[in-house]
Protein backbone atom coordinates (compact mmCIF):
# COMPACT_ATOMS: atom_id res chain seq x y z
CA UNK A 1 0.00 0.00 0.00
CA UNK A 2 1.09 3.47 -1.31
CA UNK A 3 0.29 6.59 0.81
CA UNK A 4 -1.37 9.73 -1.20
CA UNK A 5 -0.03 13.55 -0.64
CA UNK A 6 -3.24 13.77 1.45
CA UNK A 7 -2.63 11.11 3.68
CA UNK A 8 -5.13 8.39 2.02
CA UNK A 9 -4.19 4.90 1.52
CA UNK A 10 -4.36 3.49 -1.60
CA UNK A 11 -4.31 -0.01 -2.15
CA UNK A 12 -2.56 -1.16 -5.91
CA UNK A 13 -4.19 -1.97 -8.93
CA UNK A 14 -2.23 -5.50 -8.08
CA UNK A 15 -3.62 -6.73 -5.08
CA UNK A 16 -7.18 -5.67 -6.55
CA UNK A 17 -6.79 -8.08 -9.37
CA UNK A 18 -5.01 -10.88 -7.63
CA UNK A 19 -8.27 -10.55 -5.23
CA UNK A 20 -10.76 -10.11 -8.62
CA UNK A 21 -9.02 -13.34 -9.96
CA UNK A 22 -9.77 -14.91 -6.34
CA UNK A 23 -13.38 -14.22 -6.62
CA UNK A 24 -13.59 -15.23 -10.19
CA UNK A 25 -12.42 -18.68 -9.39
CA UNK A 26 -14.02 -19.52 -6.41
CA UNK A 27 -17.10 -17.20 -7.14
CA UNK A 28 -18.07 -19.19 -10.64
CA UNK A 29 -19.27 -22.02 -8.68
CA UNK A 30 -21.46 -22.84 -5.60
CA UNK A 31 -19.38 -24.58 -2.33
CA UNK A 32 -19.32 -28.22 -2.98
CA UNK A 33 -20.32 -28.50 0.72
CA UNK A 34 -23.49 -26.76 0.24
CA UNK A 35 -24.22 -29.17 -2.94
CA UNK A 36 -23.18 -32.29 -1.00
CA UNK A 37 -25.38 -31.04 2.18
CA UNK A 38 -28.29 -30.97 -0.03
CA UNK A 39 -27.70 -34.48 -1.35
CA UNK A 40 -26.86 -35.77 2.18
CA UNK A 41 -30.16 -34.16 3.27
CA UNK A 42 -32.27 -35.87 0.64
CA UNK A 43 -30.50 -39.35 0.90
CA UNK A 44 -31.66 -39.42 5.10
CA UNK A 45 -35.02 -38.28 4.62
CA UNK A 46 -35.31 -40.44 1.97
CA UNK A 47 -34.11 -43.71 3.97
CA UNK A 48 -35.88 -42.55 7.55
CA UNK A 49 -39.41 -42.19 5.59
CA UNK A 50 -38.63 -45.85 3.91
CA UNK A 51 -38.17 -47.11 7.14
CA UNK A 52 -41.38 -45.39 8.75
CA UNK A 53 -44.07 -45.10 6.51
CA UNK A 54 -45.73 -47.90 5.52
CA UNK A 55 -46.25 -47.23 2.13
CA UNK A 56 -42.74 -46.69 1.32
CA UNK A 57 -40.83 -50.28 0.26
CA UNK A 58 -37.38 -51.01 2.29
CA UNK A 59 -36.10 -54.55 -0.24
CA UNK A 60 -32.30 -54.64 0.99
CA UNK A 61 -31.65 -52.45 4.27
CA UNK A 62 -28.19 -52.60 4.20
CA UNK A 63 -27.91 -51.39 0.71
CA UNK A 64 -30.23 -48.51 1.50
CA UNK A 65 -28.09 -47.19 4.51
CA UNK A 66 -24.73 -48.18 3.06
CA UNK A 67 -25.75 -45.29 -0.27
CA UNK A 68 -27.10 -42.69 3.09
CA UNK A 69 -23.51 -43.21 4.80
CA UNK A 70 -21.51 -42.92 1.22
CA UNK A 71 -23.54 -39.41 0.58
CA UNK A 72 -22.36 -38.70 4.24
CA UNK A 73 -18.64 -39.56 3.13
CA UNK A 74 -19.12 -37.17 0.26
CA UNK A 75 -19.78 -34.72 2.89
CA UNK A 76 -17.06 -34.82 4.29
CA UNK A 77 -15.13 -35.15 1.52
CA UNK A 78 -16.44 -31.88 0.61
CA UNK A 79 -15.64 -30.26 3.67
CA UNK A 80 -12.03 -31.11 3.26
CA UNK A 81 -11.98 -29.79 -0.56
CA UNK A 82 -13.31 -26.59 0.91
CA UNK A 83 -10.65 -26.09 3.60
CA UNK A 84 -8.03 -26.80 1.29
CA UNK A 85 -8.51 -24.89 -1.79
CA UNK A 86 -5.48 -26.75 -3.70
CA UNK A 87 -7.68 -29.80 -3.34
CA UNK A 88 -10.86 -28.60 -5.96
CA UNK A 89 -9.40 -30.73 -8.56
CA UNK A 90 -10.81 -33.24 -7.10
CA UNK A 91 -14.40 -31.89 -6.68
CA UNK A 92 -15.77 -34.61 -8.98
CA UNK A 93 -14.86 -37.10 -7.16
CA UNK A 94 -17.76 -36.75 -4.75
CA UNK A 95 -20.71 -35.93 -7.15
CA UNK A 96 -19.20 -39.66 -8.59
CA UNK A 97 -19.43 -40.85 -5.50
CA UNK A 98 -23.16 -39.35 -4.90
CA UNK A 99 -24.32 -41.61 -8.07
CA UNK A 100 -23.50 -45.05 -6.50
CA UNK A 101 -24.89 -43.66 -3.12
CA UNK A 102 -27.84 -42.94 -5.23
CA UNK A 103 -27.99 -46.43 -7.20
CA UNK A 104 -27.78 -47.95 -3.53
CA UNK A 105 -30.24 -45.93 -2.24
CA UNK A 106 -32.69 -46.93 -5.21
CA UNK A 107 -32.11 -50.47 -5.36
CA UNK A 108 -32.58 -51.01 -1.31
CA UNK A 109 -35.83 -48.75 -1.83
CA UNK A 110 -37.55 -50.52 -4.19
CA UNK A 111 -34.86 -50.55 -7.25
CA UNK A 112 -37.53 -50.14 -10.47
CA UNK A 113 -40.34 -48.43 -8.34
CA UNK A 114 -37.62 -46.14 -6.07
CA UNK A 115 -39.55 -43.09 -5.56
CA UNK A 116 -36.32 -41.72 -5.50
CA UNK A 117 -34.87 -42.05 -8.96
CA UNK A 118 -35.08 -38.29 -9.02
CA UNK A 119 -32.57 -38.08 -6.80
CA UNK A 120 -30.05 -37.98 -9.48
CA UNK A 121 -30.72 -34.83 -10.78
CA UNK A 122 -28.71 -33.23 -7.86
CA UNK A 123 -25.05 -34.72 -9.17
CA UNK A 124 -26.35 -34.54 -12.97
CA UNK A 125 -26.83 -30.44 -12.44
CA UNK A 126 -23.66 -29.84 -9.81
CA UNK A 127 -21.37 -31.54 -12.78
CA UNK A 128 -23.00 -30.32 -16.11
CA UNK A 129 -22.98 -26.52 -14.36
CA UNK A 130 -19.35 -26.67 -14.34
CA UNK A 131 -17.94 -24.84 -17.33
CA UNK A 132 -16.84 -27.27 -20.24
CA UNK A 133 -18.69 -29.38 -22.75
CA UNK A 134 -17.53 -32.09 -21.31
CA UNK A 135 -19.24 -32.05 -18.33
CA UNK A 136 -22.12 -32.67 -20.24
CA UNK A 137 -20.98 -36.47 -20.86
CA UNK A 138 -19.99 -36.58 -17.34
CA UNK A 139 -23.47 -36.92 -16.03
CA UNK A 140 -24.62 -39.79 -18.20
CA UNK A 141 -21.82 -42.24 -16.87
CA UNK A 142 -22.71 -41.24 -14.12
CA UNK A 143 -26.64 -41.87 -14.53
CA UNK A 144 -25.67 -45.24 -15.96
CA UNK A 145 -23.77 -46.46 -12.90
CA UNK A 146 -26.85 -45.32 -10.70
CA UNK A 147 -28.78 -47.83 -12.84
CA UNK A 148 -26.19 -50.68 -13.21
CA UNK A 149 -24.98 -50.44 -9.14
CA UNK A 150 -27.53 -53.42 -8.91
CA UNK A 151 -26.43 -55.19 -11.68
CA UNK A 152 -22.95 -54.39 -11.10
CA UNK A 153 -23.72 -56.33 -7.56
CA UNK A 154 -24.93 -59.16 -8.69
CA UNK A 155 -28.15 -58.40 -7.33
CA UNK A 156 -30.68 -58.52 -10.68
CA UNK A 157 -30.55 -58.66 -14.28
CA UNK A 158 -30.77 -56.22 -16.80
CA UNK A 159 -34.04 -56.70 -18.23
CA UNK A 160 -35.58 -55.06 -21.73
CA UNK A 161 -37.68 -53.34 -19.55
CA UNK A 162 -35.05 -51.60 -17.65
CA UNK A 163 -32.83 -51.26 -20.71
CA UNK A 164 -35.30 -49.38 -22.16
CA UNK A 165 -35.66 -47.16 -18.90
CA UNK A 166 -32.26 -46.73 -18.75
CA UNK A 167 -32.22 -44.96 -22.56
CA UNK A 168 -35.24 -43.15 -22.03
CA UNK A 169 -33.36 -41.68 -18.62
CA UNK A 170 -30.49 -41.08 -20.27
CA UNK A 171 -31.99 -39.08 -23.54
CA UNK A 172 -33.92 -36.93 -20.57
CA UNK A 173 -30.65 -35.89 -18.53
CA UNK A 174 -28.80 -35.49 -21.26
CA UNK A 175 -30.86 -32.78 -22.13
CA UNK A 176 -30.85 -31.64 -18.82
CA UNK A 177 -27.27 -31.81 -18.90
CA UNK A 178 -26.68 -29.88 -21.69
CA UNK A 179 -29.32 -26.74 -21.11
CA UNK A 180 -27.44 -26.85 -17.16
CA UNK A 181 -24.19 -25.98 -19.07
CA UNK A 182 -25.51 -23.61 -21.90
CA UNK A 183 -27.13 -22.10 -19.05
CA UNK A 184 -23.74 -22.25 -17.12
CA UNK A 185 -21.48 -20.84 -19.78
CA UNK A 186 -23.87 -18.07 -20.48
CA UNK A 187 -23.81 -17.16 -17.04
CA UNK A 188 -20.14 -17.42 -16.85
CA UNK A 189 -19.90 -14.93 -20.34
CA UNK A 190 -22.31 -12.18 -18.72
CA UNK A 191 -20.16 -12.46 -14.96
CA UNK A 192 -16.74 -12.03 -17.01
CA UNK A 193 -18.22 -8.91 -19.56
CA UNK A 194 -19.47 -7.45 -15.87
CA UNK A 195 -15.97 -8.00 -14.10
CA UNK A 196 -14.38 -6.57 -17.14
CA UNK A 197 -16.13 -3.68 -17.59
CA UNK A 198 -16.08 -3.05 -13.34
CA UNK A 199 -12.13 -3.87 -13.71
CA UNK A 200 -11.95 -0.91 -16.35
CA UNK A 201 -14.72 1.34 -14.40
CA UNK A 202 -12.14 0.71 -11.32
CA UNK A 203 -9.25 1.37 -13.43
CA UNK A 204 -10.56 4.96 -14.78
CA UNK A 205 -11.90 5.75 -10.90
CA UNK A 206 -7.96 5.23 -9.85
CA UNK A 207 -6.99 7.37 -12.51
CA UNK A 208 -9.00 10.26 -11.52
CA UNK A 209 -8.47 9.87 -8.24
CA UNK A 210 -4.90 10.16 -8.83
CA UNK A 211 -5.59 13.03 -11.23
CA UNK A 212 -7.75 14.96 -9.13
CA UNK A 213 -4.85 14.24 -5.96
CA UNK A 214 -2.11 15.79 -8.34
CA UNK A 215 -4.62 18.99 -8.53
CA UNK A 216 -3.96 19.56 -4.78
CA UNK A 217 -1.48 21.41 -3.76
CA UNK A 218 1.68 20.23 -1.48
CA UNK A 219 4.27 23.07 -1.62
CA UNK A 220 4.16 26.55 0.02
CA UNK A 221 7.48 27.49 -1.33
CA UNK A 222 5.67 29.45 -3.87
CA UNK A 223 3.68 31.67 -1.44
CA UNK A 224 4.99 34.48 0.50
CA UNK A 225 6.77 33.71 3.79
CA UNK A 226 3.81 36.03 5.89
CA UNK A 227 1.35 33.22 5.37
CA UNK A 228 1.72 29.17 7.42
CA UNK A 229 -0.40 27.00 5.36
CA UNK A 230 -1.54 23.35 6.56
CA UNK A 231 -4.88 21.53 4.94
CA UNK A 232 -5.90 17.92 4.69
CA UNK A 233 -8.56 16.28 2.37
CA UNK A 234 -10.28 12.52 3.16
CA UNK A 235 -12.56 11.45 0.46
CA UNK A 236 -15.07 9.69 1.29
CA UNK A 237 -14.81 7.73 -1.99
CA UNK A 238 -11.88 7.31 -4.40
CA UNK A 239 -13.04 10.40 -5.95
CA UNK A 240 -14.39 13.37 -3.83
CA UNK A 241 -16.45 16.53 -4.18
CA UNK A 242 -13.99 18.38 -2.05
CA UNK A 243 -10.99 20.56 -2.72
CA UNK A 244 -8.46 23.05 -1.38
CA UNK A 245 -6.06 25.35 -3.26
CA UNK A 246 -3.93 27.77 -3.04
CA UNK A 247 -1.48 29.88 -5.32
CA UNK A 248 0.39 33.40 -4.86
CA UNK A 249 -0.92 36.33 -6.38
CA UNK A 250 0.27 40.14 -7.51
CA UNK A 251 -0.58 41.11 -3.99
CA UNK A 252 -0.51 38.12 -1.69
CA UNK A 253 -1.99 34.45 -2.66
CA UNK A 254 -5.58 32.91 -2.98
CA UNK A 255 -7.04 30.42 -0.74
CA UNK A 256 -10.02 28.37 -2.04
CA UNK A 257 -11.79 25.73 0.05
CA UNK A 258 -14.96 23.92 -2.46
CA UNK A 259 -17.30 21.31 -1.76
CA UNK A 260 -19.43 19.96 -4.62
CA UNK A 261 -22.78 18.54 -4.11
CA UNK A 262 -22.22 14.62 -4.24
CA UNK A 263 -19.55 12.28 -4.42
CA UNK A 264 -17.62 10.03 -6.71
CA UNK A 265 -16.32 11.04 -10.38
CA UNK A 266 -18.82 13.69 -11.24
CA UNK A 267 -18.36 15.91 -8.16
CA UNK A 268 -14.71 15.44 -8.79
CA UNK A 269 -14.49 16.42 -12.15
CA UNK A 270 -16.85 19.66 -11.22
CA UNK A 271 -14.63 20.25 -8.85
CA UNK A 272 -11.85 20.25 -10.99
CA UNK A 273 -13.20 22.83 -13.19
CA UNK A 274 -14.06 25.23 -10.37
CA UNK A 275 -10.60 24.83 -9.04
CA UNK A 276 -9.03 25.70 -12.38
CA UNK A 277 -11.12 28.65 -13.51
CA UNK A 278 -10.86 30.32 -10.01
CA UNK A 279 -7.17 30.14 -10.67
CA UNK A 280 -7.34 32.75 -13.62
CA UNK A 281 -7.34 35.21 -10.95
CA UNK A 282 -4.08 35.04 -10.21
CA UNK A 283 -3.25 37.91 -12.02
CA UNK A 284 -6.22 40.48 -11.59
CA UNK A 285 -9.63 40.36 -10.53
CA UNK A 286 -11.30 40.66 -6.93
CA UNK A 287 -12.82 37.69 -5.53
CA UNK A 288 -16.54 38.14 -6.56
CA UNK A 289 -14.95 38.28 -9.80
CA UNK A 290 -13.47 35.22 -10.44
CA UNK A 291 -16.61 33.18 -8.54
CA UNK A 292 -18.91 34.92 -11.55
CA UNK A 293 -16.47 33.53 -14.04
CA UNK A 294 -16.85 30.21 -13.02
CA UNK A 295 -20.67 30.17 -12.59
CA UNK A 296 -20.12 31.32 -16.43
CA UNK A 297 -18.04 27.90 -17.02
CA UNK A 298 -20.43 25.68 -15.65
CA UNK A 299 -23.18 27.22 -16.84
CA UNK A 300 -24.51 24.70 -19.77
CA UNK A 301 -27.77 26.17 -20.88
CA UNK A 302 -30.72 25.88 -20.36
CA UNK A 303 -31.76 23.75 -22.93
CA UNK A 304 -29.06 21.23 -21.53
CA UNK A 305 -29.98 18.28 -19.10
CA UNK A 306 -30.34 19.88 -15.48
CA UNK A 307 -27.05 18.17 -13.30
CA UNK A 308 -28.16 19.79 -10.31
CA UNK A 309 -24.77 20.33 -8.88
CA UNK A 310 -23.65 23.03 -7.11
CA UNK A 311 -20.51 24.43 -5.41
CA UNK A 312 -20.55 25.79 -1.84
CA UNK A 313 -17.03 27.63 -1.39
CA UNK A 314 -14.81 29.99 0.33
CA UNK A 315 -12.58 31.97 -1.80
CA UNK A 316 -10.15 34.29 -0.67
CA UNK A 317 -7.10 36.86 -1.48
CA UNK A 318 -5.01 37.32 1.41
CA UNK A 319 -2.31 40.26 0.82
CA UNK A 320 1.01 40.79 2.65
CA UNK A 321 -0.50 43.44 4.59
CA UNK A 322 -3.21 41.08 6.47
CA UNK A 323 -5.82 42.63 4.15
CA UNK A 324 -8.48 39.27 3.42
CA UNK A 325 -10.91 40.07 0.78
CA UNK A 326 -13.13 36.82 0.47
CA UNK A 327 -16.23 35.56 -0.95
CA UNK A 328 -18.96 33.11 1.12
CA UNK A 329 -20.49 30.65 -1.95
CA UNK A 330 -22.83 29.54 0.28
CA UNK A 331 -20.23 27.47 2.44
CA UNK A 332 -20.45 29.64 5.99
CA UNK A 333 -17.67 27.17 7.67
CA UNK A 334 -14.82 29.89 7.66
CA UNK A 335 -13.93 31.47 10.70
CA UNK A 336 -10.52 33.13 12.04
CA UNK A 337 -8.98 32.65 15.46
CA UNK A 338 -7.68 35.85 16.62
CA UNK A 339 -4.48 35.41 18.66
CA UNK A 340 -5.91 37.57 21.00
CA UNK A 341 -8.64 35.35 21.67
CA UNK A 342 -11.83 35.05 20.75
CA UNK A 343 -12.89 34.39 16.95
CA UNK A 344 -15.61 35.81 14.24
CA UNK A 345 -17.05 33.48 11.32
CA UNK A 346 -16.51 34.54 7.72
CA UNK A 347 -20.10 34.64 6.30
CA UNK A 348 -22.03 36.14 3.64
CA UNK A 349 -25.39 35.71 2.06
CA UNK A 350 -24.37 35.06 -1.21
CA UNK A 351 -25.67 31.40 -2.86
CA UNK A 352 -23.75 28.73 -4.22
CA UNK A 353 -21.96 28.40 -7.71
CA UNK A 354 -24.27 27.12 -9.59
CA UNK A 355 -27.47 28.52 -7.95
CA UNK A 356 -26.69 32.05 -7.81
CA UNK A 357 -25.43 34.81 -10.35
CA UNK A 358 -23.75 37.46 -8.73
CA UNK A 359 -21.26 37.21 -5.59
CA UNK A 360 -20.00 39.96 -3.12
CA UNK A 361 -16.71 40.66 -2.04
CA UNK A 362 -16.76 41.05 1.75
CA UNK A 363 -13.48 42.21 3.61
CA UNK A 364 -11.47 41.36 6.57
CA UNK A 365 -7.99 42.40 8.56
CA UNK A 366 -6.14 40.14 10.11
CA UNK A 367 -3.50 40.55 12.91
CA UNK A 368 0.27 38.92 13.45
CA UNK A 369 -0.47 35.49 14.74
CA UNK A 370 -4.58 35.04 13.03
CA UNK A 371 -5.83 31.71 11.54
CA UNK A 372 -8.10 31.70 8.76
CA UNK A 373 -9.66 27.64 9.38
CA UNK A 374 -11.95 26.50 6.62
CA UNK A 375 -13.68 23.58 6.39
CA UNK A 376 -16.16 21.49 4.59
CA UNK A 377 -19.54 19.78 6.20
CA UNK A 378 -18.26 16.60 6.74
CA UNK A 379 -15.90 17.82 9.92
CA UNK A 380 -19.26 18.65 11.05
CA UNK A 381 -19.85 15.32 10.96
CA UNK A 382 -17.19 14.12 13.31
CA UNK A 383 -18.75 16.29 16.38
CA UNK A 384 -21.96 14.24 15.94
CA UNK A 385 -25.44 14.65 14.20
CA UNK A 386 -26.54 16.86 16.16
CA UNK A 387 -28.31 20.79 16.02
CA UNK A 388 -24.89 21.17 18.65
CA UNK A 389 -22.09 20.00 16.26
CA UNK A 390 -21.18 23.36 14.81
CA UNK A 391 -21.04 24.53 18.69
CA UNK A 392 -18.98 21.37 19.63
CA UNK A 393 -16.62 22.19 16.31
CA UNK A 394 -16.03 25.71 17.41
CA UNK A 395 -15.46 24.89 20.92
CA UNK A 396 -12.69 22.55 19.47
CA UNK A 397 -11.26 25.02 17.30
CA UNK A 398 -10.49 27.47 20.18
CA UNK A 399 -8.49 24.79 22.06
CA UNK A 400 -5.82 24.77 19.38
CA UNK A 401 -4.43 28.63 17.93
CA UNK A 402 -1.63 26.38 15.99
CA UNK A 403 -2.36 26.00 12.61
CA UNK A 404 -0.72 22.57 12.06
CA UNK A 405 -1.63 20.90 15.46
CA UNK A 406 -5.28 21.94 14.59
CA UNK A 407 -5.69 20.20 10.77
CA UNK A 408 -3.38 17.43 12.09
CA UNK A 409 -5.99 16.63 15.09
CA UNK A 410 -8.77 17.36 12.79
CA UNK A 411 -7.33 14.51 10.43
CA UNK A 412 -7.15 11.83 13.25
CA UNK A 413 -10.39 12.38 13.81
CA UNK A 414 -11.22 11.87 10.25
CA UNK A 415 -9.35 8.68 10.11
CA UNK A 416 -10.69 7.66 13.56
CA UNK A 417 -13.94 6.11 12.29
CA UNK A 418 -15.69 5.77 8.92
CA UNK A 419 -16.76 9.21 7.21
CA UNK A 420 -20.00 9.46 5.23
CA UNK A 421 -18.92 12.69 3.66
CA UNK A 422 -15.58 13.60 2.59
CA UNK A 423 -13.37 15.98 5.09
CA UNK A 424 -11.07 18.47 4.19
CA UNK A 425 -9.43 21.40 6.37
CA UNK A 426 -7.58 24.54 5.63
CA UNK A 427 -5.79 26.23 7.46
CA UNK A 428 -3.62 30.12 7.27
CA UNK A 429 -1.94 31.81 9.73
CA UNK A 430 -0.93 35.40 9.05
CA UNK A 431 2.62 36.36 10.44
CA UNK A 432 3.60 39.46 8.39
CA UNK A 433 7.23 39.66 7.80
CA UNK A 434 8.96 42.98 8.25
CA UNK A 435 11.02 42.86 5.08
CA UNK A 436 8.35 40.97 2.80
CA UNK A 437 9.11 41.62 -0.48
CA UNK A 438 5.69 40.57 -3.15
CA UNK A 439 6.60 39.08 -6.53
CA UNK A 440 4.10 39.27 -9.30
CA UNK A 441 3.74 35.18 -10.37
CA UNK A 442 5.22 34.27 -13.95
Amino acid sequence: MTKTPTGRTVVPDTAVDRADAASERTGARANPVVNQAVIVVVSVIAAVCSVLLPWLTVTNATSMWTGTALAVVGLAFAGLLAARPTLMRFELLVPALDFVAIGLLRYGTGDARSPFLAAVLLPVIWIAARPGRQNVLFPLVGTAATFLVPVLLGHADLGASEVVRLVVVLVVFTAVAGVTNELARQGSVRLQTVQELRRQAEAEISQAALVQRSLLPVSTADLPAAFTVRAVCLPTRSVGGDFYDWFPTTAGAAFTLGDVMGKGVGAGMIAAVVRSVLRSSVREGAPDEAVSRTATGLDVGLDAPATEQFTTCFHMHLDVRGVARWVDAGHGLALVLRAGGGHEWLRGTDTPIGVGTSWTTHETVLDAGDVVLVVSDGVLDLFGDGLDALDRFEAFTLTEPDPERLVSRLEELGRAGHHADDVTVLAVRYDPQPTEVVTPPR
